[in-house]
């Protein structure tokens, strides 16, 4: 566990320092997009942990066990939201503010005042869960979840208390312990969630309790990954007298006024982030009761979910998860940028988080709808019948995965903009859509489960064209088309160009093989296709490891573009 937290961070601080200190002496756009490659990487290995984490607990816990893991997750989530979705992004607006404006001083009692907050909801959100486990149970008809939400409860603490730490050092734009707690967590889970799951097997536990002795495992790996946070706070005070913890006796703002200032951010944030994890919540509870009024047993309803939840699901949210990495350095960034009145660099920021989550995100979801059943073959092939009846979803979810990034990028903006109330507007009526179609389809027999990603679809949709009307009514960025059609464009040759690929490959040679080709194919195709449109640009490419010799042979081509397309 230590040898690997070491080589983790080492790999990221690397990162951090050659690169994030190099954009900082050059200019703001170098620094965000900085920030986001660091995220990135640290998010593309918290996922990959994650798939090898869901790969051998299926195999332990089975679809039934992992429904129940699922389902006490959700719960958890719907807590957990409260502290890490609206109160951070809060606490790094009201720091970056503080200090584009000169009033750094203010920083400490921000914190004070923050941490407060942060550590009563971590200890009411664990007490809930404690004792109204069994209520939870019933709500949402699955009775043998029970032991793996208090399993789960007192992550709820361990994640308040790092949050607010996140918050604290993304106001300072220092994204690296961020990056490293992540890391910290996902190797906890990974770790201590497989070896006490086996432990129970080996015990012959019931498939109930086996999934408790997994929740412990993200239990430890998120009290690993808080005490790594507050060591490094700790240490930043130190560095830094002036951001000490201790109280200044002059320019400090009382604890009341700041709750207040935070309240009004964090509050609308947090609503909004809730009613993603309430419909989702409702969306679990709605797809085991609905399953059950055409049919399904409770062991085969959370069969079910289990197999939708783990294997598509999975990884429907790899990539959505990757986009946060653009959404947590632009927040306070853009703060402040609209803090100083820059209205240009507002929308050059606005177009590049724009840019980079079109240029990742429809791509992969065209990729994800093409090869569901060859991606879940290769990761979860030791249960063949939970892919079979997972492969379909995930290519209807597919089709969302875009939609789903750029919920996160434009609700990043409008935060940013401290308009907190305008995207809980649109994800109410995303989440009316949501839970209407999901009731109506999913208790249609012929449809049935399918029902579940064709509900997400519509709801996105929604809530995205809402969001755009907001921004550009805050900020006219100019016309999107050029950001959208040509990725889509180039998407659709390569990956169409890939499929050709595959089944050619696929009839004479190993299915791994065949998608590896295929894989290389696309990724290949699409970086010329989007270099030629202009999709990518020379900056962009200089910003990769190596990136100067890179850009001057893809210039001598003549395929690379100066800068990205404006109109």
């Amino acid at each position: 566990m230590r040898h690997a937290r070491c080589s983790l961070t080492i790999l990221i601080e690397w990162a951090d320092k050659s690169m994030m200190a190099e954009a900082v002496r050059s200019n703001p756009k170098k620094t965000f997009l900085s920030g986001v490659l660091l995220l990135s990487m640290s998010t593309v290995l918290v996922k990959v942990l994650g798939l090898i984490y869901k790969i051998p607990m299926l195999t332990y816990l089975g679809s039934e066990g992992m429904g129940y893991f699922n389902s006490a997750y959700e719960i958890y989530a719907l807590f957990c939201v409260i502290a890490s979705a609206g109160l951070p992004v809060a606490l790094s607006v009201l720091i970056s503010s503080s200090v584009a404006r000169g009033e750094e001083e203010r920083v400490p009692a921000i914190y004070r005042a923050s941490m407060t907050i942060f550590v009563w909801i971590g200890i009411l959100g664990t007490a809930i869960m404690l004792f109204l486990a069994g209520f939870f149970c019933r709500l949402i008809k699955s009775e043998h979840a029970y032991y793996c939400i208090l399993s789960i409860a007192p992550t709820v603490f361990f994640v308040c208390i790092s949050s607010g730490v996140r918050g604290y050092f993304q106001g300072y734009q220092k994204m690296l312990p961020t990056a490293v707690s992540q890391l910290l967590e996902s190797v906890g889970k990974l770790v201590f969630g497989l070896l006490l799951a086996r432990f129970a097997l080996h015990r012959g536990y019931t498939t109930s309790v086996v999934a408790a002795f997994a929740g412990l495992g993200l239990t430890l790996g998120s009290a690993f990954s808080m005490l790594y946070l507050l060591l490094e706070k700790r240490r930043f005070s130190q560095r830094n007298p002036w951001h000490s913890a201790r109280k200044n006796t002059e320019n400090t703002e009382k604890s009341s006024k700041i709750w207040k200032r935070l309240a009004r951010l964090a509050i609308p944030m947090t609503l909004g982030a809730s009613l993603v994890s309430m419909t989702k919540l409702i969306d679990m509870t709605m797809i085991l009761r609905r399953l059950q009024s055409i049919g399904y047993t409770e062991i085969a309803a959370n069969e079910a979910y289990g197999s939708y939840t783990t294997l598509a699901l999975s990884v429907y949210g790899l990539l959505p998860a990757l986009i946060n990495a653009v959404a947590l350095p632009l927040v306070p960034m853009l703060s402040s940028s609209i803090a100083s009145g820059d209205r240009h660099r507002q929308a050059e920021m606005i177009r590049m988080s724009y840019r980079i989550t079109a240029t990742l995100a429809i791509p992969t979801a065209l990729g994800i709808s093409a090869f569901a059943r060859p991606i879940l073959s290769i990761l979860f092939g030791s249960d063949p019948q939970a892919v079979s009846f997972a492969a379909p979803l995930l290519s209807y979810l597919g089709v969302s995965v875009f939609l789903s990034c750029m919920i996160t990028a434009t609700n990043s903006v409008l935060h940013a903009y401290q308009e907190v109330h305008r995207p809980i507007r649109s994800m109410l009526f995303g989440a009316a859509v949501k839970v209407a179609g999901a009731y109506l389809l999913i208790g249609i027999p012929q449809i049935g489960l399918v029902g579940a990603p064709i509900s997400t679809f519509f709801c996105n949709a929604i809530v995205v064209l809402l969001n755009l009307g907001f921004v550009s009514a805050l900020c006219p960025i100019g016309k999107l088309k050029a950001l959208f059609l040509k990725p889509l464009l180039a998407a659709a040759l390569s990956v169409g160009l890939s499929m050709w690929v595959y089944w050619l490959v696929e009839r004479h040679a190993w299915a791994g093989g065949a998608i590896a080709l295929a894989f290389l194919v696309a990724v290949s195709a699409y970086l010329l296709l989007a270099c030629f449109l202009g999709v990518i640009c020379r900056e962009d490419v200089r910003l990769l490891p190596m990136g100067d010799r890179l850009c001057h042979a893809l210039q001598r081509t003549g395929i690379l573009r100066k800068t990205e397309d404006k109109k």
